[in-house]
């Protein structure tokens, strides 16, 4: 009789092997440490084969390993299709709705708009995953994807908004008359390795040269913080720069350096009643404020 084996003893051996150790397959799978060492052994036992090497480079599967570890990641594909059709087939805007984004648009842009969505649609209920990096809305690490890019993934779909503009900011003290002296333009703020990428960044290593870069920030958050403090003069979104206290606009908009603003989704998801929903409503909100996020607007500063 061939032995038996479910969904979970493939998930277990896919996440050890993702991981490399039990502890990292624990907190993945949401279980202790020794209940994960006990069913790895009790499928061994069963499947009367081992699974995994053991070294102190952690665990490493056997080819009986790979196999599984193959399926599993197979069956994962499937099973993520198969809910992501099912939640695209919803009539009514109610259950949960999971959105990632940065903390930079949460904190400048989207907060307010996620609040009034809730009340204009109280059956919904929103998960925010503040994150950088661009997750996989195909294995539903998100349902919509809030982010700033010139090329949005081909595997999603959805509705570029805006233009995202950027200029140079300067501490206040330091500007006379929309400007700064010759000789306060020679200290510069620069984005850390996470977020090297940034169009920002090349513009610094390019016109600005890397030997005037005296502070690194791997968020856009921090790199505004750091411009109030004085430490240097700092490329921002105008949407952040224009709104941060003790800061002021030294340039017009970069346009060299525009992102746009994108709502993305999986294709499957897009008639969801939930995703159409909130695509509509936040892109509507978000197009009430594109002269602001364009750079258009004479900046207000807030007072310091």
């Amino acid at each position: 009789m061939v032995p038996a084996t479910s969904w979970d003893d493939f998930r277990l051996v896919k996440a050890i092997a993702d991981h490399q150790s039990l502890s990292g397959a624990a907190e993945a799978l949401g279980l202790n440490h020794s209940t994960i060492f006990r069913r790895l052994g009790a499928l061994e036992a069963t499947l009367k084969t081992r699974i995994f090497e053991r070294s102190r480079n952690g665990y490493a599967p056997t080819a009986a390993g790979e196999r599984m570890v193959a399926l599993a990641a197979q069956m994962a594909d499937q099973i993520n299709s198969f809910e992501i059709k099912c939640a695209g087939r919803d009539v009514k805007p109610s259950g949960d709705l999971r959105i990632t984004t940065n903390d930079t648009m949460l904190t400048h842009l989207l907060t307010p708009i996620f609040a009034g969505f809730l009340k204009a649609y109280p059956e919904i209920r929103l998960e925010i995953v503040v994150s950088n990096q661009a997750l996989n809305l195909s294995k539903r690490d998100a349902d919509i994807a809030i982010r700033a890019t010139k090329n949005p993934p081909e595997t999603l779909v959805g509705r570029n908004i805006t233009a995202i503009a950027w200029a140079e900011y300067a501490a206040a003290a330091l500007v006379d008359n929309g400007k700064v002296a010759e000789k306060d333009r020679t200290r510069w703020i620069g984005y850390g390795d996470v977020l090297s990428s940034l169009s920002a960044m090349r513009e610094i290593y390019e016109k600005i040269g890397p030997e005037h870069i005296i502070y690194r920030v791997n968020t856009v958050l921090g790199l505004a913080e750091a411009v109030a403090a004085n430490i240097g003069l700092g490329l921002l979104p105008c949407f952040i720069g224009d709104k941060t206290p003790g800061i002021r606009r030294i340039s017009t908009p970069i346009r060299a350096l525009d992102a746009n603003l994108w709502l993305l989704t999986h294709p499957d998801l897009r008639d969801s009643a939930r995703v159409r929903a909130f695509m509509t409503y936040a892109g509507a909100e978000l197009s009430k404020q594109k002269k602001m996020i364009e750079g258009l607007l004479e900046p207000v500063y807030p007072a310091s």
